[in-house]
């Protein structure tokens, strides 16, 4: 076994298409079980640990961790939004 590789014994896990349901029902957000095969092979999806050539998404630091790095902070307008993604500390972060 892999040292980074240290499943949890009992730790909740979800094959893809409950991923996505899960996804929509306690996030709100719309990745079908199809995105997620695709984020899967280019990257940039939830982890995933394979239970053979099954891909599993434990819940609880898999898809809620990724899903709460994909909601932005609460804004009161679409023009702070903007502002926020065009500041000094926004831009330096994706450098």
């Amino acid at each position: 076994m892999f040292p980074e590789h240290s499943p949890t014994k009992g730790a909740r896990r979800l094959r893809r298409t409950e991923a996505s349901t899960y996804l929509k029902e306690t996030w709100g957000l719309s990745y079908g079980s199809r995105t997620l095969a695709k984020l899967a092979t280019i990257g940039g999806g939830p982890p995933m640990e394979y239970a053979g050539r099954i891909p599993l998404y434990p819940v609880e630091d898999g898809l809620d961790a990724w899903a709460l790095a994909k909601i932005e902070p609460r804004v009161n307008s679409t023009s702070e939004r903007r502002v926020r993604q065009h500041s000094p500390a926004h831009v330096s972060a994706l450098t």
